[in-house]
């Protein structure tokens, strides 16, 4: 276990959440439209993240950039989805956030990520995946939380098995799920009934 999650530990998220969400009723119709362009069901129906979304939208102003930002990376990134939920679930792991964890393990699967895949993120064994690009995007993903940085020899490692614009993409995709893993620690925002049964961190 990193450092973060040993002091996440320490501080456990407490039953009630900070601040409300507010209903999904006052989401925009054009927020709603940016939501319906999200790829795969995961993150939709019972996996729809609406407590956190809800949490958000009490700075309405700045949401809607967000939520355009958030969607058109999903389906835009020079990553594949499946790439996407390996970094998005070992951020997880890094921020202690079981809120992301829960709604990305079902996302996760959904796009080929197996069991015994979330246990080697889980346990930052990232030699039992097959590929040196899915091996960097974890690693790299470690040294951003980690480090606040990418170091040297982590770079001369590990950089080589992504092209440039992989790794831009991979610094933003990591800087969303640091505001998401926030909002989601500092807010107490609560995991959502329907996700209850979804193996947890």
């Amino acid at each position: 276990m990193n450092l973060l999650a040993e002091e996440i530990a320490i501080h456990p998220t407490e039953a009630t959440p900070r601040i409300r969400p507010l209903p999904m009723e006052a989401m925009r119709p054009e927020w709603l439209a940016t939501l319906a362009r999200i790829p795969g069901d995961g993150l939709k129906g019972a996996g729809f993240p609406r407590n956190v979304l809800g949490t958000i939208m009490r700075s309405d102003e700045t949401f809607g950039p967000f939520l355009e930002f958030w969607v058109t990376c999903k389906s835009k990134m020079s990553l594949t989805v499946r790439e996407q939920e390996l970094v998005i679930l070992r951020m997880a792991c890094l921020y202690g956030s079981s809120y992301v964890w829960k709604h990305h393990v079902p996302v996760g699967a959904e796009f080929g990520v197996s069991d015994a895949e979330l246990d080697a993120i889980a346990a930052a064994d990232f030699g039992a995946f097959a590929t040196a690009r899915e091996r960097a995007l974890l690693a790299l993903t470690d040294e951003l939380v980690n480090a606040r940085t990418i170091r040297a020899e982590a770079w001369a490692e590990h950089a080589g098995a992504l092209a440039e614009r992989d790794l831009v993409d991979l610094v933003s995709l990591v800087a969303q799920y640091v505001f998401f893993a926030l909002m989601n620690n500092a807010f107490q925002v609560q995991v959502e009934p329907s996700l209850a049964m979804v193996r947890g961190l």
